[in-house]
């Protein structure tokens, strides 16, 4: 990424032509649906009422069918089906790996694709969604980040990844009954494609429907966003949506984190340690996750472990160590398990949590780092990468 980057992604990156036809109501934030539904004729005195109710036939109860709507008049029925349509991306293919890693590859509009994970645990269930198609950051060790950015994603993309898995999972509630059933999917991480401050705006909204406690109803303490460092929108995720926030690092030097993670060569360690300082007040978080990814040889050492105690210190934080998952032409090796357990025992006794990400749907290439759609998984060779980014 250059050092004249703009914040947000240009213009390019989002579809100049809005599809002809019927509006799709997923998607829309509240205030939103309110206008299209006054905008076909609702009275004003009415709209918000039918927002609501509608609100919950779509993301509380599951349902795409207006006429199965059955609180409302038949009449209005009609109305909403001739206007909108309740769409979610097309799933085009889903693999289950031998762990229950479920990973599905799902089509939006203009035929593009992006994947979908989800990862089963014991009294609950991750969901890890995508946020662009591609990605802009082009880390040198993701193998998702070696494929070009084509645009963002919408709200109704997103939070149609979170529908599309309760389908799949069969977790929408009989309407008008309440489970006490543990959920399947109780947690979302945005850990997909894509960085999700560099679209902001739709991220926020999408985020929201999942937290509105008359749909999906998930808190937001269960979402966690993790960010590479797009420094001046960590404030704006803090006040306007809230949830957990995760931090790429990877690096205790800005020379080694400039080759692993480029963006720090506009917002350096100095500056994102600045503004994650006050996240967790801001946002009543609990603490950050730093997520750190073990190379062999890069990273690794117990200098790196010590350095990255100095840095977080007096941040309220926890450290996730990830084993590298290996790709075709990927550059780099996973350090040793001796190797990465000597470092988490020195930040464990520094004080910090330092669990070890335990590889998930290796066998499916859904594991962290791994996802690439697959219409666009042109691999470069070991060779090549390497000499991008002068880790040899």
């Amino acid at each position: 990424m250059s050092a004249d980057a703009p914040i947000t992604q240009d213009v390019m990156t989002i579809p100049r032509k809005v599809p002809a036809g019927p509006a799709n109501l997923v998607g829309m934030t509240r205030a939103a649906m309110r206008d299209a539904l006054i905008a076909i004729g609702t009275p004003e005195k009415q709209a918000k009422m039918r927002v609501g109710q509608i609100w919950q036939w779509i993301y509380q109860w599951g349902v795409r069918d207006f006429y199965a709507m059955t609180n409302l008049s038949k009449a209005f029925r009609a109305e909403l089906a001739e206007a909108f349509v309740i769409e979610i991306p097309e799933v085009v293919s889903k693999q289950v790996s031998t762990d229950g890693t479920r990973k599905w590859l799902v089509r939006i509009a203009g035929g593009h694709e992006v994947e979908v994970v989800y990862i089963p645990e014991e009294g609950r269930g991750t969901l890890c969604i995508s946020s662009q198609v591609g990605c802009t950051l082009t880390c040198s060790f993701c193998h998702t980040g070696t494929q070009k950015l084509v645009r963002n994603l919408t709200a109704g993309e997103i939070v149609g990844q979170v529908m599309m898995a309760r389908d799949d999972l069969d977790e929408w509630p009989e309407h008008g009954k309440r489970t006490e059933d543990a959920r399947l999917l109780s947690n979302i991480v945005l850990m997909g494609m894509g960085e999700p401050l560099y679209n902001f705006e739709n991220v926020r909204d999408a985020m929201k429907i999942a937290m509105d406690p008359e749909g999906i109803q998930l808190s937001r303490r269960r979402i966690t966003l993790s960010t590479s460092g797009v420094v001046p929108e960590i404030a704006r995720t803090a006040e306007e949506i809230g949830c957990q926030l995760a931090v790429s690092f990877h690096a205790t030097t800005d020379e080694v984190r400039n080759k692993l993670v480029p963006i720090n060569k506009r917002w350096n360690i100095a500056e994102l340690l600045d503004v994650l300082r006050t996240y967790p007040k801001v946002s009543n978080s609990e603490r950050i996750t730093f997520e750190y990814v073990m190379l062999d040889g890069v990273n690794d050492s117990d200098e790196d472990a010590y350095r990255l105690i100095e840095l977080i210190r007096g941040i309220p934080a926890k450290i996730n160590l990830i084993p590298f998952n290996e790709w075709p032409g990927a550059p780099y090796k996973r350090s040793s398990n001796n190797r990465i357990r000597a470092f988490s025992e020195i930040v464990y006794k520094a004080g910090y949590a330092s669990p070890v990400r335990k590889p998930r749907g290796e066998d499916i290439m859904a594991a962290c780092g791994q996802l690439k759609s697959a219409t666009e998984r042109e691999r470069k060779s070991r060779r090549e990468i390497a000499a991008e980014t002068g880790l040899n």
